[in-house]
């Protein structure tokens, strides 16, 4: 079963890469996520992926949200690869898939672990979903979308 649009974001604990245990729900009422799922630190793509979220990272937070990676690689690899690219932002070590598994992430081929990112509103309703393992920046572009769609419904209902 995987996590849809319009579904509450289920929630987890995870190590992240500074070693603290980050809970998805302590986001909840403060701020907006946009949580991505990516294959593995340090490969093309997924350094490309990163790195867009790094250089988007100030406009993201200006629109009110809060970046969490997630992979299945260690918090050391994790720790080095955030050093490594000076990301700005949490990445999560989900060494057994659990979380992946959880909101149903598809494997690209059977085997690669997928590349979806989740736009998840302040209520820690799930707003938007977008899967692309090729596309790794526009991952970026379609979470500014969403949140400044989310921010214009906010200040319509203030």
């Amino acid at each position: 079963m995987s996590v849809q649009v319009g579904d509450k974001a289920p929630d987890f604990t995870l190590p992240s890469q500074m070693g603290d245990k980050v809970t998805l729900s302590e986001y909840v009422g403060k701020k907006n996520i946009v949580l991505y799922f990516y294959p593995k630190d340090e490969t093309p793509g997924c350094t490309r992926e990163a790195c867009s979220f790094r250089d988007s990272y100030q406009e993201l937070a200006n629109l009110g949200a809060e970046v969490l990676g997630v992979s299945g690689q260690s918090v050391e690899s994790h720790k080095s690869f955030a050093t490594h690219h000076g990301l700005p932002f949490i990445l999560l070590s989900d060494e057994e898939n659990k979380v992946r598994k959880l909101y149903g992430v598809p494997s690209t081929m059977g085997f690669l672990p997928g590349r979806t990112t989740y736009i998840i509103d302040k209520k820690g309703i799930v707003r938007h979903i977008f899967n692309s393992q090729t596309q790794a920046e526009r991952h970026v572009e379609e979470a500014k979308k969403t949140l400044e769609q989310l921010e214009k419904e906010e200040k319509a209902t203030a």
